[in-house]
């Protein structure tokens, strides 16, 4: 077992809301995540009490679960100018003592009675912007590094704040959920790095990048996916 240990400081679920300029058809996000009080289930399906509006982009059981640092939210709350508390990325679980975005893919953390497994990463869109109010913040948020972690429920358990987050094992191949970021977005040269983790991915990351190193081979360029 590794030492990696940490504190769940909030479980966090969705203040549906159709106010923000979201370019989706019926309006509604569900990224204003709001601390729960009391044990919350975390099941393959994702977490009780959340709800996730267009599930083509989001959710399904390889983003089950998205967590950020509590450290990181301090971070954005200087770099923006304005309060990021718990929730304000749009995460399930605000976690201190351990970086998500570090997070390698594939390693497993016991978090309450549940164990998780990271499987992805977050990739901002404009809703994200909306929803902070900050026009150019996809690209602040890209270029910080920062991305967070999503995990699938490998087992399903109630989870609250004050809970122990313990990293319980991690793959050898060193690729993080940041590096997959990257690769997916502004550094291409990453591609066959992160290639090295795809059996750990998510389904929409693997088939983005059997796409993309497809596009690469027939081009030799760093094509676009």
């Amino acid at each position: 077992m590794l030492s990696a240990r940490g504190n769940v400081e909030s479980v966090n679920v969705a203040y549906v809301r159709s106010d923000l300029d979201t370019r989706a058809p019926d309006g509604r996000t569900g990224i204003d995540k709001r601390p729960v009080d009391g044990p919350v289930l975390l099941t393959t399906a994702g977490v009780q009490g959340d709800t996730v509006c267009h599930t083509t982009h989001h959710g399904g059981p390889d983003q089950a679960v998205y967590a950020y640092a509590a450290e990181d939210l301090a971070f954005w709350s200087a770099e923006l100018g304005q309060e990021v508390g718990p929730g304000g990325v749009g995460e399930n679980l605000t976690v201190s003592g351990i970086d998500c975005s570090a997070a390698v893919l594939g390693e497993r953390w016991q978090v309450g009675a549940a164990v998780l497994q990271v499987r992805s990463t977050r990739t901002p869109c404009r809703v994200f912007s909306a929803f902070r109010g900050v026009p150019d913040l996809v690209k602040r948020f890209i270029a910080a590094g920062r991305p967070g972690a999503y995990l699938a429920v490998e087992r399903s358990g109630p989870v609250q704040a004050g809970d122990v987050v313990t990293v319980l094992d991690r793959p050898g191949h060193g690729v993080t959920v940041a590096d997959l970021m990257a690769a997916r977005t502004v550094a291409r040269d990453r591609v066959p790095v992160v290639a090295d983790a795809r059996e750990h991915m998510g389904a929409r990351d693997r088939d983005w990048l059997d796409r993309t190193v497809a596009a690469m081979r027939r081009t030799g360029t760093a094509a676009q996916a």
